[in-house]
């Protein structure tokens, strides 16, 4: 029988790889340990291609590229280069994009919030995922591929945006996005769906949150896309999974 979460074969993308011990670099090796090969995706190029370099060493399949996925021009230029570098090199189709390029701000209470401080919130979360989607669509349909976001439980009714607010905003964007792409790619068969951790454990968390916070671990997170990007979630579209 066929492992459902074998990526063996499978392109995958993956945005805001950059940082290492961030959710990204878990995320890279869970599916290059599952047999995918990986297309890594960040603004910053000596960091995107120590992450691929630190993947090829241990034997698996990976290749860097630059780009700023917030300006739709650089995105769509990237996924370009991705999907005619990557067949060149190891033929496939693009199976999964994971938009996991973002980061966390505390803007404080609105009343005194700097307006560059929020825009920088929305453009870091939202704009990237929207570059990477807008980017990657035409390959993604032609594989009926599938999308998995990064959400936040501030942005789900019942969480705390109190002193984050631009942070949820960006992430309530976000999801309205992933909805969208569930809704307007259905009939092509292309899925979409999003996680939606609490804090999740990285060294950037824990240098600005301390060791009392609760943490999700990346691996956990890490797990849960590769279900949603596997075959076992075939019939999952449109839906925010919470990790607390």
């Amino acid at each position: 029988m066929t492992d459902p979460l074998d990526f063996s074969g499978k392109l995958i993308v993956i945005t805001g790889v950059g940082r290492a011990g961030q959710v990204g670099e878990a995320v890279a090796l869970a599916f290059a340990q599952r047999g995918a090969t990986l297309a890594l995706l960040d603004v910053q190029p000596a960091e995107v291609e120590a992450r691929a370099a630190w993947l090829i060493a241990q034997g698996f399949a990976a290749t860097a590229h630059v780009a700023n996925l917030a300006d739709a021009d650089a995105a769509k230029a990237a996924a370009d280069q991705v999907v005619q570098q990557t067949q060149a090199q190891f033929g496939g189709q693009v199976h999964a994009v994971i938009c996991a390029a973002g980061g966390f701000g505390i803007t404080g209470p609105i009343s005194d919030a700097d307006p560059a401080a929020w825009s920088k919130q929305f453009m870091i979360n939202l704009e990237t995922a929207f570059g990477a989607t807008r980017a990657f669509l035409p390959a993604v349909r032609a594989a009926k591929g599938s999308f998995v976001y990064f959400g936040s439980v501030a942005a789900l009714p019942g969480g705390s945006p109190k002193g984050m607010a631009a942070y949820a905003a960006a992430k309530s964007g976000v999801l309205t996005l992933m909805r969208a792409v569930a809704a307007e790619e259905k009939p092509y068969g292309v899925r979409a769906n999003a996680v939606a951790p609490t804090a999740v454990r990285t060294a950037a968390n824990l240098a600005d949150m301390g060791d009392k916070t609760e943490y999700v671990e990346r691996e956990s997170v890490a797990d849960v896309i590769a279900f949603l990007a596997s075959a076992l979630a075939r019939n999952v579209s449109g839906q925010v999974i919470t990790l607390a």
